[in-house]
């Protein structure tokens, strides 16, 4: 996992292969982390993650409360193909933003 700052207020996490029951919680965590009081969107880029499973899932949604709480946004950018049925089937892209599908 990465990340950078696109823009002053933006935080961007890339590099995420999986997000599992293996490793969901310490990505969560991490991430929180890094987040500054004063970042406005929280950017995922899921273009290089394969798989997805319920603890990602919750991953993510734990991520959006968290940027709700300091009236921020998680966009989710680019997800693969798989992660995006995934998205869908649990409706969760009717929650998230997502970016470039």
């Amino acid at each position: 996992m990465k990340t950078h700052q696109p823009e002053p207020r933006t935080l961007r996490v890339t590099d995420l292969p999986e997000m599992t029951a293996a490793n969901a919680t310490d990505v969560r965590d991490a991430v929180r982390k890094v987040i500054t009081p004063d970042c406005r969107t929280l950017q995922l880029d899921l273009s290089q993650t394969s798989f997805l499973d319920s603890s990602g899932l919750g991953a993510l949604v734990g991520l959006h409360k968290t940027m709700r709480l300091q009236e921020g946004i998680l966009q989710i950018l680019h997800p693969t193909p798989a992660v995006m049925q995934l998205l869908e089937l649990t409706r969760l892209h009717r929650l998230l933003e997502i970016v470039g599908t």
